[in-house]
Parts: C-alpha cells; sequence; structure tokens
C-alpha cells in the first residue's frame, strides 16, 4: 500500500498532466496573463503577436484588434516618435541586448493619464532574436505616493528651517547631524562646520552633566529631558539656552538619534531682570512708606514733648511727664529701626545652644495670657510629654512665637480659641499655632510676612511682627506656612529641622484641629 507521500506525487502528476494536454500556446498564454505588469511581445516586422491581459484591460482595447497591428497602430503616435519605440525595437533584435529603465507617460482613451517604466527585452532562441518582449509597470501610484512624502518632508523641513528656536539633530553620541537656520543665525556656526561634531563642544564648560549623560542610549530609552545650558558661538559669546531632548526612534522602535530644541532666553533673561528691578524699587517704596509712617508718630510726639520742655513756666511734673514722653518715642523708634535691621540683616552666626521648646512656647503664652483673658480667647496647649529639646536662641524663638500669638489674638477681638500644638519627630519639629478669628483674605496672604504689611487699624501694629518671625524661622534653618478661611481662622505651621538636637525623643502624633 503506498504511503500518502507517494500518492501526493502522483496526484500532483496527473495534474499538471492535465494541464500540458493543453496546447503550448494555451500554457504560454495563461503565465503570461498571470504576470501583473503588462507584456507586448513584438516580431521583427513591429507588428503586436500577442497582448496579456493587464496591457488589454488598461489600455481599454480589445485583443482582436491589437493582435496582428503594426505597433504604431497599437499606441499613439507620439508616444512611438517621442521615444522612438520602434527603433528601440529594431536595436533590440539586432544587439540582443535589453533596454531597460525607460519611462512611458501614456493615456488610453477614456482614462486617467499613466505613468509606466518600460524594458524592450528580446526574446533569443539560438543565436537569433525571434521576437521582442515590451514589459511595463505601473507607477502611477508608486510615483504620487512619493510625491506625496517629498510634499510632506519638504513642508517638515520647512517648518523646522522657519522655527526660531534652534532645531537639531544628533547620533546616539551626540555627534550633530542637522542644524536648522535658526540655529546658524544664533551660533554662526554653517551646517558643514559642525557636522559630525559633538553638540557638548559648542555649550560652556560648565554644561550641565545631565547633557552629556542624556547621549547614553540607556538615559535615553527613559524618555525626555530638559537643561538650561549656555551656547557659545562662533565670536565666542554665550548664549543661555533651554534645551529639551528627545528620543529619536525607527520603524522598529530602536534609538537611532537624538532631537534636541533650544530656545534662546537672552530676552526672557533681560525680562527677568527688569521684572526683578522693579520688585527691589517697589519694596523699597513700601519699606520707605512703612518706616516713615511709623517712625514718624514717636518723633512727633518725642517733638511735641521737646517743645514743651523748652517753655519755662512749666511745672516739674509737667516737665517730668514730657521727658518720659520724647524717651517712650525715642525707644519706639529705636524698637522699630532694630526689628527692621533684624529683618533685613539676619545675623550670619548665632550662638545657639540646647534648648526646650516646650519652655519657650510656655514662657511665649505667659506673655499673652493675660490679653487672652480680657479678650475671652481659651488658649489649648497640645504638647508632648517628654521634653523637646533642639538648638537654638531661647529669646529670638521665644520673639517669633509670641508675635505669632499676638497676630492671632488681633484676629479674635470678640474671643475665640488659639490652640497651639507641637509635633516631634527625630528629624524635625512641627508647632502649629490655630485661631479661629476673622482669617486673612486670599488677595492677602502672599502679602503677610512683607515688611510694614498690615490690616490692622493706624497705630495698632507695625506691620514687622509676621516680618520677623519669618527671618527668625529662617535663621534656624526652618519654614512657616499658613492656611485661612475667611471668617473661620488661621493655621501657621512652623517646622523647625533637625538642628543637631539631642536628647529629644520623638512624641506620639498628635491630631491636627479640627
Amino acid at each position: 500500500m503506498p504511503d500518502s507521500k507517494s500518492s501526493a506525487v502522483v496526484d500532483a502528476e496527473g495534474h499538471f498532466r492535465h494541464l500540458f494536454d493543453a496546447s503550448p500556446y494555451a500554457m504560454y498564454r495563461m503565465l503570461v496573463d498571470s504576470i501583473p505588469s503588462s507584456v507586448v511581445l513584438i516580431d521583427e516586422d513591429l507588428q503586436v503577436v500577442l497582448a496579456n491581459r493587464n496591457f488589454l484591460e488598461k489600455a481599454r482595447r480589445l485583443e482582436s484588434e491589437t493582435l496582428g497591428r503594426q505597433l504604431i497602430d497599437v499606441f499613439p503616435r507620439v508616444i512611438v516618435d517621442e521615444l522612438q519605440l520602434q527603433k528601440q525595437v529594431q536595436l533590440a533584435f539586432a544587439s540582443q541586448h535589453a533596454v531597460e529603465g525607460q519611462r512611458l507617460t501614456y493615456r488610453a482613451p477614456g482614462v486617467p493619464l499613466r505613468t509606466y517604466y518600460y524594458s524592450v527585452v528580446p526574446m533569443v532562441r539560438g543565436v537569433q532574436a525571434r521576437l521582442v518582449m515590451l514589459l511595463l509597470d505601473d507607477v502611477t501610484e508608486q510615483l504620487r505616493l512619493a510625491e506625496e512624502v517629498r510634499r510632506v518632508e519638504r513642508h517638515l523641513a520647512s517648518v523646522v528651517e522657519s522655527a526660531n528656536e534652534i532645531m537639531l539633530s544628533t547620533d546616539t553620541k551626540g555627534r550633530i547631524l542637522t542644524w536648522n537656520r535658526a540655529a546658524e543665525r544664533l551660533s554662526g556656526y554653517r551646517l558643514d562646520e559642525i557636522q559630525g561634531h559633538l553638540l557638548s563642544d559648542y555649550c560652556s564648560a560648565d554644561c550641565p552633566e545631565s547633557i552629556q549623560a542624556f547621549f547614553a542610549v540607556e538615559a535615553s530609552q527613559s524618555g525626555c529631558g530638559a537643561a538650561e545650558c549656555d551656547l557659545i558661538t562662533k565670536s565666542g559669546a554665550r548664549i543661555p539656552v533651554s534645551w529639551e531632548f528627545s528620543p529619536m526612534k525607527d520603524d522598529l522602535d530602536r534609538i537611532v538619534g537624538i532631537v534636541a530644541v533650544g530656545r534662546d532666553l537672552t530676552e526672557r533673561r533681560k525680562f527677568e531682570q527688569q521684572l526683578l528691578q522693579s520688585q527691589k524699587l517697589a519694596a523699597l517704596g513700601v519699606m520707605a512708606g512703612g518706616i516713615a509712617h511709623e517712625v514718624r508718630t514717636p518723633l512727633a510726639i518725642s517733638s511735641s514733648a521737646a517743645q514743651f520742655l523748652m517753655e519755662k513756666d512749666i511745672t516739674a511734673d509737667f516737665r517730668q511727664e514730657c521727658a518720659e514722653k520724647v524717651h517712650i518715642g525715642i525707644q519706639r523708634a529705636s524698637v522699630i529701626i532694630e526689628n527692621l535691621l533684624r529683618f533685613a540683616h539676619p545675623s550670619t552666626k548665632l550662638d545657639m545652644t540646647e534648648i526646650d521648646l516646650l519652655s519657650v512656647l510656655r514662657d511665649a503664652i505667659t506673655l499673652v495670657a493675660n490679653q487672652a483673658r480680657i479678650q475671652k480667647v481659651e488658649i489649648v496647649c497640645r504638647f508632648p510629654e517628654d521634653r523637646v529639646v533642639m538648638r537654638g536662641i531661647a529669646s529670638l524663638l521665644e520673639h517669633a512665637f509670641l508675635n505669632l500669638f499676638l497676630n492671632a489674638l488681633s484676629a479674635m477681638p470678640e474671643g475665640g480659641s488659639l490652640t497651639i500644638s507641637v509635633e516631634a519627630t527625630s528629624a524635625a519639629v512641627r508647632v502649629r499655632v490655630s485661631d479661629t478669628g476673622c482669617g486673612i483674605a486670599s488677595s492677602d496672604i502672599g502679602k503677610i510676612f512683607d515688611p510694614f504689611y498690615t490690616r490692622a487699624p493706624v497705630g495698632k501694629g507695625t506691620g514687622l511682627g509676621l516680618s520677623i518671625c519669618y527671618s527668625v524661622i529662617q535663621e534656624h534653618g526652618g519654614s512657616i506656612e499658613v492656611e485661612s478661611v475667611p471668617e473661620r481662622g488661621s493655621t501657621f505651621t512652623v517646622t523647625l529641622r533637625d538642628q543637631g538636637r539631642s536628647g529629644a525623643k520623638p512624641a506620639a502624633h498628635l491630631p491636627d484641629r479640627g
């Protein structure tokens, strides 16, 4: 019994024997009609002896109107003359060499213009060419797509060249491949001068290492990168540039290079300097106005009292009262100036010692306790049981927290609650001072630490309390934040980070004010 493989071979042989029972011409015609290109066979008399189905369909011709006709009758005369088809066919018969890669534009009756690449191939039998095959490939769609690709490429190139930002591409090692006109204009280098050179060669010596590191394939796998680095021009000048780097990938998602976009920051830096200068002048104006306002009052009192002292016919008691007013006025002006200097010039060398922060807070609370009682303000303390030991200056911290407490009391003239909570960890101490007062408007919350900024009535505050508090906290390496809801109260959070604390035990977490 034959196996299945032998049976399959027999079946295949039978199938092909059945096909070959047909005439050789039929087999040949079947083969030619299956070719996707247009095929025309021409004899030595320049007559068409065969045209395949593809040619007949695209030329919209019947086989009976094509076979046996002269080449000049099958193709338009203008094409035959322009391409010298008859001469090329005769040359192929004589030389027995093919002519390839010629372009033919042909419009059959009733169909759009088509473009072909054609070849004239002699069909040699023995030593003589019997027929010549005209082989035509329709490349109309390929040419259209190629033109569309070229149009898109021209558009993209125009976008890149028209951009005001530096746009360049590099290989994965950072060697420059392309460089647009904006880059040439800013740097002074033409593309042919810098092509193949490392981008880092044209950046300042203090260029961040992140720029060079990004050109490693491993680093660029993670995505985009950004950095600011000066570009060194051909004349040696430095241009501040903000760089954005992105990996460039091929169809297989492999990184083949880097695209860099650089923005000239020169004008922005000038604008920032102008803005900073205007802010300085504005702050100076506010400070000057605040100093004039705060110092004028005690000076006016002292001046009036001094004028009375110059009178001869005043009593000894009145003279004593005037002298005291002069002294008090001078002291008040001195305190204002001292506080201002403390805010403007924080101490660069602090003689810090180990202190118990809870004792500092209790001393400050004692100073405001009487005023809180008069205003019917309840003081609630949430302190850990253990001491909170840290390094600092007790008098300065007491002054800072006293200002926070007084600020809270001034927000509750009709009574309320002042809550002081302390949370200590191994890394920091957080002190929260919360009140149930009038709160701070959102338009004012960004200005409350500015010197001489106050919403208090005239004569009720200098506007330096929170500024000094801010300065003291900064001197201790800490920070202060504020959260406030109008008509519901405010919470100031002071964070004092580890300044060499010793002996402190971490306290349990205390709940915030509800």
